[in-house]
């Protein structure tokens, strides 16, 4: 098969041969049709997290089950699918405690080490070399996952719209419904509304916020935002965001503000526009060692609660949003603003960036 293959750090990724993967006990082969371009790909690509190359990034995938693995039930080849970026193992002690988006098994075989959970990877050169796979290695042809995190697409739902739900929609619905429990009549801000940032904005909607600021330094982001459902838009380039989020809310500031890029300076803002008693969720995955700053004492005498989100719990909340794509009341799609065929993968991840995608930018595989 074909898979785009990151070799060195700051270096354009090659699109190359490799052997088919076949999946082991407990896991699917899935031949890919679309791949979403992620920002924390392109922090491996950069270097800021750091990861074992030869590797195939690539973790919002959407595809056809191709071979069912031993020890699998409910799927079979044919199937429609969406998998999730997170991939539970379902045995750790965090699995065990419903904790499945911090599942310890994800951390230190696939995050750290690029392999599945027993140690090794599915892809190979053609001369045997491993090449470690970034989930499950999306950017590809073809993908090996554990079944934990393959959803089957509702009738009537194009493959080609739901390759984000697996990560940035995800993402979204779990720092809101988890992390902060926005309620009906919350206001929030979005501080970045790029992919994770859109599908916040869309999300906080079906949420029932009353009022949804969106902040960024793109105009054409903002434009982007507003037609996702955005009431208001805050421009930081050109004003003080916090000073204008409160002018906003009357003053008082947001009840949850969510920094979506992984960024002290959009840290700042959303520590600074929220009201006594807010929140502060931070979703946004910053390059390692990258430092926030706050005051202790304001944190007391505002009792601010400063939150960590990490995805979602898939197997609770991945078919809840596959249901709500199904109704129509979500539309993953409109967050999407560029697809690039699979031999310009590497423009994608060079237009994410220079910050020229307003959403999500998905790669045509199939």
């Amino acid at each position: 098969m074909r898979a785009a293959v990151h070799t060195a750090v700051n270096e354009p990724m090659s699109i190359e041969e490799i052997a088919d993967p076949h999946p082991q006990a407990g896991e699917v082969a899935i031949d890919v049709v679309s791949c979403g371009a992620c920002h924390s790909d392109l922090h491996v690509l950069k270097g800021e997290l750091p990861f074992p190359t030869p590797a195939v990034l690539g973790h919002e995938v959407a595809g056809t089950v191709a071979e069912v693995g031993p020890e699998v039930s409910g799927l079979r080849v044919g199937d429609r699918v969406v998998t999730s970026f997170i991939m539970p193992c379902g045995r750790c002690a965090q699995c065990a405690r419903g904790n499945s988006e911090i599942c310890l098994e994800f951390f230190a075989y696939n995050r750290a080490k690029g392999q599945l959970y027993d140690g090794a990877t599915r892809l190979f050169r053609p001369g045997g070399e491993p090449v470690w796979m970034y989930s499950m290695g999306g950017l590809a042809q073809r993908s090996v996952t554990p079944a934990s995190s393959v959803y089957q697409v509702p009738d009537g739902v194009e493959l080609a719209d739901v390759a984000s739900v697996g990560c940035s929609t995800m993402t979204a619905y779990g720092a809101l419904r988890h992390a902060a429990d926005v309620r009906v009549g919350d206001t929030v801000a979005v501080v970045a509304a790029g992919g994770v940032g859109s599908s916040l904005v869309q999300l906080a909607g079906l949420f029932g916020a009353s009022s949804i600021i969106a902040v960024d330094i793109s105009e054409e982001k903002l434009a982007a935002a507003r037609k996702l459902g955005a009431t208001h838009t805050v421009n930081s380039s050109e004003v003080d965001a916090p000073a204008a989020i409160k002018e906003l809310t009357g003053g008082r500031g947001v009840d949850v503000a969510f920094e979506a890029l992984g960024r002290v300076e959009t840290f700042g803002v959303a520590r600074d526009s929220v009201v006594e008693g807010g929140q502060v969720v931070v979703v946004g995955i910053a390059p390692k060692g990258t430092t926030g700053e706050f005051d202790l004492a304001t944190i007391a005498r505002r009792k601010l609660q400063i939150k960590g989100s990490y995805g979602a719990k898939p197997q609770r909340d991945m078919p809840v949003l596959l249901d709500l794509v199904a109704r129509g009341l979500l539309r993953p799609q409109d967050a999407v603003s560029r697809r690039y065929p699979f031999a310009e993968v590497q423009d994608a991840y060079d237009a994410l960036n220079r910050h020229e995608i307003q959403g999500r930018a998905v790669v045509d595989i199939a």
